[in-house]
């Protein structure tokens, strides 16, 4: 797995779950460099859209078993998103959207679902292997450094709506028998939403090597670094591993060396007066 380096934009993210929002605020603080993550327990009530945007840059939203506070956490990370802050979607997002098997039951996540990048499969977390097909991935700053990442159970389940960005897919094929997206993303006027479909709790769930592997902590970077330059892609990247672009301060003084070089050039060669 590559190094985990830290960001060019440091952000501060809210963790908004009903359930390991603190564990896994904990788990990213010690794996994740450059970023700060804060636990929002989202079981009782959601927060209010002020107190979010006075505290956080990028929000992850993600649940363990359904909840009905599903539909209020929804509308406010919508209004969060809009404002053009970047929203990051988990496993088991899936299981409350309004197409979840009624058999859940689904709660919905309100405006949320206007903005998200996929909807569900008619089934959701199939609870099964997922691979990540790294052949067919595509070079994006959500794949930078990403060599591999498997999931014996909490992963997939999801189609890509129309107009959303898919740069990578699980091996696997969703329920539909279609393609199962695993790192994907969808700008709507200034709200940009990514969705990594892998559970975001799974080192509080399982065990690294066995029920996981791969590189996870440096796809969940890669979102969070993403999400903190608000989606944009560097003009520099060409195709490239984004950890090779040079940062705008790199760029400043790579540009001061050749202007300091092009002074000095004409000085020499300006003649003399007689």
């Amino acid at each position: 797995a590559a190094a985990l380096v830290a960001p060019v934009h440091a952000a501060r993210v809210g963790i908004l779950s009903n359930k390991y929002a603190t564990e896994t605020a904990a788990d990213f603080n010690a794996r994740i460099p450059g970023h700060t993550f804060s636990a929002v327990d989202t079981s009782g009530s959601a927060p209010a859209l002020a107190q979010l945007s006075a505290s956080y840059d990028v929000l992850l939203v993600f649940e363990d078993s359904t909840y009905s506070n599903a539909t209020a956490v929804g509308n406010v990370a919508a209004a969060f998103a809009n404002s053009g802050r970047a929203v990051v979607l988990g496993a088991f997002y899936d299981q409350d959207r309004s197409d979840a098997p009624a058999s859940i039951p689904p709660h919905g996540w309100g405006a949320l679902e206007t903005l998200d990048p996929n909807t569900t499969d008619g089934t959701g977390t199939p609870y099964a292997l997922r691979t990540l097909d790294v052949a067919s991935m595509q070079k994006h700053p959500l794949t930078a450094g990403i060599e591999s990442l498997v999931s014996a159970r909490f992963a997939g389940g999801n189609a890509a709506k129309a107009g959303t960005r898919v740069v990578a897919n699980w091996t696997q094929t969703n329920a539909k028998g279609g393609a199962d997206p695993a790192i994907a993303y969808r700008v709507t006027g200034n709200a940009c939403v990514i969705q990594l479909a892998i559970a975001p709790n799974y080192p509080v769930l399982g065990l690294a090597g066995t029920d996981y592997s791969g590189d996870f902590h440096r796809a969940w970077q890669n979102a969070f670094d993403f999400a903190a330059a608000k989606c944009v892609i560097p003009v520099a990247f060409a195709g490239g591993d984004p950890a090779t672009v040079p940062t705008l301060s790199e760029w400043g003084l790579l540009l001061t060396i050749l202007l300091v070089g092009a002074a000095a050039g004409f000085t020499l060669q300006r003649p003399r007066r007689r």
